[in-house]
């Protein structure tokens, strides 16, 4: 396995010399190109998060009958989800084997 591994780095190498491992630009959860398609994404990742907390927490209040309670937990759920998930869009995981 130490020449197959010794291999897949010399290639890792040769191609990032090359250019051939580009990130895909507006593709597959890459970064919209751009401020406004920053600012774009980032409030639907919010809003959308809010939207599922609340209904989320209308269905169950209305379901076990505890009106505002659940409501107002999914709504802060929601928050601190959207919230996190600005925090990924803008800080995104590096690949580990570099």
């Amino acid at each position: 396995m130490n020449e197959r591994d010794g291999f897949e780095q010399r290639l890792r190498e040769a191609r990032g010399r090359q250019g051939l491992d580009q990130p895909p630009k507006g593709k597959d959860g890459a970064l919209p190109s751009g401020a406004m398609g920053l600012g774009f994404r980032a409030g639907v990742e919010v809003v959308s998060a809010l939207v599922v907390g609340v209904v989320i927490g209308l269905l169950l209040d209305r379901w076990l009958g505890t009106k505002p309670w659940l409501l107002m937990l999914f709504f802060v759920a929601g928050s601190a989800a959207g919230v996190l998930n600005v925090y990924r869009l803008l800080n995104p995981r590096r690949p580990r084997g570099n």
